[in-house]
């Protein structure tokens, strides 16, 4: 999923804008049935595509990053669900195999914002 020091090209970029719109409305109107796992307040930040888009990199945090890791985990395990109603709202040659990843860029840059604040104290 790395691309080894090559810039992502605008392929990648616009691929994946589509699928993080796909993959939002589909959380909002619940139209992936999972057991036990309320989509409507999931969030997908960003999803970074591979160069030869077959994978997609999917972050997506719960509303308030609440139990995120077991939402994570609940999409990792009902992938194949989701995989199938986005290929019916997306047309590609190949439907990407989607990984969930935890975002953490909130966190990370509330953690920046808190050391910058105890610097100008």
């Amino acid at each position: 999923m790395r691309n080894q020091g090559k810039p992502i090209t605008q392929r990648q970029l616009r691929v994946g804008e589509m699928i993080k719109q796909a993959l939002g409305m589909i959380f909002i109107r619940g139209e992936a049935k999972i057991p036990n796992l309320e989509t409507k307040g999931i969030t997908v930040t960003e999803v970074r595509m591979s160069p030869d888009l077959k994978t997609a990199r999917a972050f997506v945090l719960p509303l308030g990053g609440k139990n995120s890791n077991e939402v994570i985990e609940k999409l990792k395990e009902f992938s194949f669900i989701i995989r199938k109603v986005l290929s019916k709202k997306i047309t590609m040659k190949f439907l990407p195999k989607i990984l969930f990843v935890k975002d953490d860029s909130f966190d990370y840059a509330e953690k920046i914002e808190n050391l910058i604040k105890q610097t100008h104290k």
